[in-house]
């Protein structure tokens, strides 16, 4: 089963593609944290070390240390699929 620390989305407010990522993440029932980082410092600080400064945009997803920059739904399925995570169970 996820954990909420094994997936983390860095995403805005205002971003249409990080609303659209968060439900199909809850569609797929995955527990994760959201991190906004317009409004949390210290979230933004810890996405820039996490993608070396090469800010270009969000959602940036990290499943289990692998980077997804954007709403990429076959590279998030890949990802949740090779990171041996399960979805909570309905």
């Amino acid at each position: 089963m996820s954990s909420a620390k094994d997936i983390i989305v860095y995403s805005t407010t205002w971003c249409a593609f990080c609303k659209t990522e968060k439900q199909y993440l809850d569609k797929l029932g995955y527990s994760y944290t959201e991190k906004d980082i317009e409004a949390d410092k210290e979230a933004y600080d810890e996405l820039m070390e996490k993608i070396g400064g090469n800010f270009q945009g969000v959602p940036v997803t990290d499943v289990k240390g692998q980077m997804i920059l954007g709403f990429n739904r076959p590279q998030l399925d890949e990802a949740l699929k090779a990171s041996g995570l399960e979805p909570a169970k309905a």
